[in-house]
């Protein structure tokens, strides 16, 4: 049973829910959220709660759908929808300038993500950037897998719950574990796994303590969602809807401004806390792309089609 109800809240009053800790992006954003809807008088009060109190990304994603939880940050979870894999998609950007114009405010896939989230019940509000993901390896394991798949052959890592992921470690030559992120640390901990994928550099300082190596491939742009229940804000009056809307509009805008410097900062104390940070070579980078756009991609669009894996093609640079 999910903790909250909506209708059980004051009418003034919604939960907002994330998973992560204070010192990721999503509390910056949830801060700025709310100064930006006391700037505009709103009468919503948030009620709080990171560090995934509430359950973890999924679970929250879930209880979104159902209206338990009426905001979430988080990510979308696509046992719901397998088009949803869409926003894990690999070497779709190689840069902050190109993230921006495709997942950031009016970007090329927003279209995308709202047209599948509204099958689910949602309104997506916009986009937060996290960064890019890449591999981490822990403490004692004394590998340092650069060239794919040969350096990989043997070596654990922990994927997320997602068939794209596991299809993209695989290949990339590793043993891909799917195990939930609330276990990671421990996984790592204990060398159940040798490694993690799809870990910006906030992660990689959350976990600086198991880690030895960190390995930028850099292989997608991370980018969370700010979701709001569609039967909540049909029950919001029209100017809450606009104030909320324009507050969100503020404070992801400001998040996108700042993300990059945020996520420069954490690389740089995960290197002063003693973790190798590795860069590709470019050959390096451009046999995992290989093997991506060989394996990952048509993957991709046997599920969603080729019209929008055309779209992922030019601005990747495919031909």
């Amino acid at each position: 049973m999910f903790p909250i109800s909506i209708t059980a809240q004051a009418a003034n009053e919604f939960t907002v829910a994330h998973s992560m800790t204070t010192d990721h992006i999503f509390h910056n954003t949830s801060q700025w959220l709310e100064e930006e809807l006391e700037k505009r008088g709103s009468t919503l009060k948030m009620n709080y709660h990171p560090a995934g109190d509430l359950g973890d990304w999924t679970s929250l994603f879930e209880q979104n759908i159902q209206g338990v939880i009426p905001m979430v940050m988080g990510w979308p979870d696509s046992a719901f929808d397998p088009r949803l894999d869409l926003a894990y998609l690999a070497y779709v950007v190689d840069d902050w300038e190109t993230a921006t114009k495709v997942y950031g405010p009016a970007g090329k896939m927003l279209n995308v993500y709202t047209d599948i989230l509204a099958q689910q019940g949602l309104i997506v509000l916009g986009t937060i950037p996290t960064g890019f993901g890449s591999v981490a390896i822990r403490k004692g394991a004394g590998k340092l897998p650069v060239n794919f798949p040969e350096d990989a052959k043997g070596i654990k890592v922990r994927v997320p719950g997602l068939k794209i992921a596991e299809m993209r470690f695989n290949a990339f030559g590793f043993s891909a574990v799917p195990i939930p992120f609330s276990e990671l640390y421990t996984a790592l901990q204990l060398g159940t796994v040798d490694g993690r994928t799809f870990g910006p550099p906030v992660e990689i300082w959350q976990m600086r303590d198991v880690l030895e190596a960190y390995i930028l491939t850099r292989d997608f742009f991370e980018h969370a969602f700010l979701t709001v229940n569609k039967d909540w804000w049909d029950d919001l009056g029209s100017e809450e809807q606009k104030i909320l809307r324009e507050a969100s509009d503020a404070a992801l805008a400001r998040a996108w401004k700042e993300a990059e410097a945020l996520g420069d900062n954490f690389l740089e104390k995960v290197r002063g806390h003693g973790i190798q940070v590795v860069e590709l070579t470019p050959e390096q980078l451009n046999k995992a792309k290989e093997i991506v756009y060989e394996t990952e991609w048509p993957f991709m669009e046997s599920i969603v089609g080729s019209e929008i894996m055309d779209e992922m093609r030019a601005v990747a640079g495919i031909k």
